[in-house]
């Protein structure tokens, strides 16, 4: 074994935390340029950003094309760059609408495994029923749980050789968020949207609250031992966030997060115990978390509501995905 994949084996056994995406990829011709540059691109839009943004150094991603997943690599580095136009690969998208994309966020690859592997297989099933009951991709990325990451880490074969990514044209820039519609200017300002903010608070919520949910919904087991994942489907639509043990042994307690970027009402609360019954009796509970919440809201046994606030920020001002993620905090109300 290479000292590369026993690097990486040790960071499996040892609770390293760790994500793994499945990157959406719309044309052949895109997915051979980034297998040959060992680069994944998003698009200078929102959703190009929070994909950008949402994925660490460190986390694990495949490509994903025509119901196939391809390869396996870790973000060994993240750039967002002035002149993509000038250096490529990737062209311009233009809208029947007249706008046009750029692909300024770019994710450097370190190569671990070469594989093509179709959907179907059973060893993809958890992001596979996400993508039935999405009726396709429509999605920048989709983050799919530990289990998936082991499965795919047997597939196809090893890849040892090390890449040198040639970047000495590309000229970076750190894109940061706003709260003020004036302040708004893509690709280098975006305005906080709730993708955003579900994005801030799954990370929040692993690094930070997961022992204390736990213990709340009176789960047994270490923080450790669970995973805080982005956008779970369900038949009737869409939770945002899903907590789950990485890998259950006999039993399988979930909890579901539902986020809203601003007040909360009745009806929010109506629809996170609708996905909390749907999910199944495992599902032990859920959380409302919202900017606040409306006096009329009522309450559930099961549910809990948490405010969330960046503490002393200004309208006025710019932050970088990681300054907020630095400075989110959540109360339980």
């Amino acid at each position: 074994m290479n000292v590369k994949v026993l690097t990486n084996t040790l960071a499996f056994m040892f609770g390293e935390k760790m994500s793994y995406f499945l990157i959406s990829v719309a044309t052949m011709e895109n997915l051979e340029k980034c297998t040959q540059m060992n680069v994944a691109g998003f698009t200078s839009s929102v959703n190009g950003y929070w994909a950008f943004v949402d994925i660490d150094v460190g986390d694990y991603v495949s490509f994903l094309h025509g119901a196939k997943v391809y390869n396996l690599y870790r973000v060994k580095k993240k750039v967002a760059i002035e002149n993509p136009d000038e250096v490529g690969p990737w062209e311009p998208i233009k809208l029947p609408s007249g706008r046009v994309y750029s692909f300024p966020f770019r994710l450097l690859l370190t190569p671990l495994r070469e594989l093509s592997e179709s959907m179907i297989r059973s060893e993809f099933s958890y992001v596979a029923e996400n993508l039935l009951l999405r009726g396709g991709y429509r999605k920048t990325h989709f983050q799919t749980d530990e289990v998936t990451l082991y499965n795919v880490s047997g597939m196809g074969i090893s890849v040892s050789e090390e890449f040198q990514h040639e970047t000495s044209k590309w000229k970076a820039f750190m894109p940061k968020i706003t709260f003020s519609r004036e302040r708004i200017d893509p690709p280098r300002v975006f305005p906080m949207r709730e993708v955003l903010l579900q994005s801030l608070l799954r990370k929040a919520i692993e690094r930070n609250s997961l022992g204390g949910l736990l213990e709340t919904f009176k789960i047994d087991g270490n923080p450790e031992d669970f995973e805080v994942l982005g956008e779970k489907v369900l038949p009737s639509g869409h939770v945002d966030l899903l907590i789950k043990p990485k890998h259950p042994l006999g039993r399988a307690p979930r909890i579901l997060v539902e986020v809203k970027l601003g007040s909360a009402g009745k009806e929010d609360l109506k629809q996170l115990k609708a996905y909390i019954k749907e999910s199944g009796p495992e599902t032990v509970g859920g959380v409302l978390i919202a900017k606040s919440f409306k006096k009329d809201i009522g309450e559930e046994p099961n549910i809990k509501f948490w405010s969330y606030g960046f503490g002393n920020i200004t309208r006025e001002a710019t932050y970088t995905y990681e300054e907020l993620l630095g400075k989110i905090r959540l109360e339980e109300v």
